[in-house]
């Protein structure tokens, strides 16, 4: 279910300047000037209210973490719990315009969690595992580059790998149930509704040639 825009949201969300980067065009190739370090940089498309980021951050202080979410209405919801944590950034961004934010090779690992299936043939473009998206994805990544996606929907993970084989990418890992498959995991709201459902959890590592 879909939030519903928060009133006033426009205001509400400047207060969180210190999380959200609003100019994040600014910051092409300088993000670890931002970081102040030269950590590796991770990516989450659609990082919802920031469960998954949060935990890796917290996790991996050494990793340095970006969460892309288009909807202003989250990205304050998450905003309020990440504050404090020096190793994450938002950015309120449309993943379409990803490649103004980031110059060539300047992610190292992107993650794709329980995207947008987007079932109708119509919409596919918009998913984020077409072409196009995959297109955009080699660049930010550069050769070596990885992308972990996780979905509850079979037909858009059946999609999706075969559109990274289709584009070349080396699948390293796949599970068709992976809560089942491997511990210690770290989740997202979504996922921890699905497992509690005892839905399985399709998962797929690639990286790029």
């Amino acid at each position: 279910m879909r939030l519903r825009r928060i009133k006033g949201i426009e205001e509400k969300i400047k207060e969180y300047s210190d999380v959200i980067v609003f100019d994040a065009a600014t910051l092409k190739g300088k993000w670890c000037e931002k970081f102040q370090n030269n950590n590796p940089i991770y990516l989450e498309i659609g990082m919802g209210k920031g469960n998954f980021i949060i935990k890796s951050a917290t996790l991996n202080p050494n990793i340095n973490y970006i969460g892309c979410e288009i909807s202003d209405s989250v990205a304050y919801i998450a905003s309020k719990k990440i504050r404090g944590i020096n190793n994450i950034y938002v950015i309120n961004q449309d993943a379409t315009l990803l490649d103004s934010v980031f110059c060539e090779k300047e992610i190292s690992k992107l993650y794709l969690n329980f995207s947008d299936p987007w079932p109708k043939k119509k919409h596919e473009k918009r998913r984020l595992t077409s072409k196009s998206f995959l297109d955009l994805y080699k660049k930010l990544l550069g050769s070596g580059g990885e992308i972990e996606l996780k979905s509850d929907n079979r037909h858009f993970f059946e999609y999706s790998v075969m559109m990274f084989n289709q584009e070349d990418f080396e699948i390293l890992e796949l599970s068709l149930d992976l809560h089942s498959d491997k511990s210690d995991i770290v989740t997202t709201e979504y996922e921890d509704k699905f497992t509690s459902l005892n839905q399985p959890i399709y998962y797929v590592k690639v990286r790029i040639k």
